[in-house]
Formats: structure tokens, C-alpha cells, sequence
């Protein structure tokens, strides 16, 4: 299986496209499908990057709103494209992912990285200021056992 952080960054790279598209409906499949075999062909995981992009898609309303309310100062519409999607694919992990195969300090790591790879000089920091924040509104489950 391919690397799950190559598969994050399909994710990432197709969500952008989809979004910059004016995130047509109905097509995060196929743009998931064609960068992965575009970015990641030799490898197995394309059923991790798919399902990454659509939960995002199908949970876009809730995450888009968490966003808002964690970055007040930021209004949806001026975070950069790359920020604004890495921030909704962490929030998806953060939050709608199974916490035992995605914990969550990985799910924010993993953003923080896209964040770096992709964004600008400043976007892991924000990144990992905006997923720190929802972290420690929800808490971190099972610390006390």
C-alpha cells in the first residue's frame, strides 16, 4: 500500500482542484482517481485517498463551519486554497476518522506537513494553530485510562 502521507496528499491535491473548480458535485471521484494514478500509480491506497476527498465532500458544511469559528479573524473565502483544504482534510481526520486507526495528534501532524509541503511560508503554523484549537475543544478521548 502506498505511504497513507501520499495518499493524504492525492487527498489534498484533488480537493484543491475540486475547489478551485467551484467544487463541482459529483466529481471528487474522479478527480481523486485521475491524480492518483497521475501521482501515485505504482502503489495501493487509492481506496484510502478516495475516501479521505468524499468524506470531506459529504462533511464540507460541519467542517467549513468549525473553520469559521476556530479562525474568526480569517473569514473562509481568504484562506488560501491549499490552507483551507488542508485545514478541512485535518479536520476531517481530527474528527470523523476512527481515532484508533487515525489518532489525532497524527491527523494533525500529517496536516502540519501537507501544510508545510504545500502552503506558504506561514501555513503550518497556522494549520497546527487552527487543528490545536478544535483539539483542545474536544479533548483528547481515552487520556484518562
Amino acid at each position: 500500500m502506498a505511504s497513507r502521507h501520499l495518499c493524504r496528499s492525492v487527498a489534498m491535491q484533488s480537493l484543491f482542484e475540486w475547489d478551485f473548480k467551484g467544487q463541482p458535485q459529483g466529481q471528487i471521484e474522479d478527480i481523486t482517481r485521475r491524480n492518483f494514478q497521475e501521482f501515485a500509480a505504482a502503489s495501493e491506497g487509492e481506496d484510502f485517498a478516495l475516501a479521505l476527498a468524499q468524506g470531506v465532500v459529504d462533511h464540507l458544511r460541519e467542517i467549513d463551519e468549525i473553520i469559521t469559528k476556530s479562525a474568526p479573524e480569517w473569514p473562509l473565502e481568504q484562506i488560501t486554497r491549499v490552507d483551507r483544504n488542508v485545514l478541512r482534510l485535518g479536520l476531517y481526520e481530527l474528527l470523523f476518522c476512527n481515532r484508533d486507526e487515525v489518532p489525532p495528534k497524527v491527523a494533525i501532524n500529517e496536516a502540519i506537513e501537507l501544510a508545510k509541503n504545500f502552503g506558504g511560508e506561514s501555513s503550518g503554523r497556522f494549520i497546527n494553530g487552527v487543528l490545536g484549537t478544535v483539539y483542545r475543544e474536544i479533548g483528547e478521548p481515552r487520556k484518562e485510562e
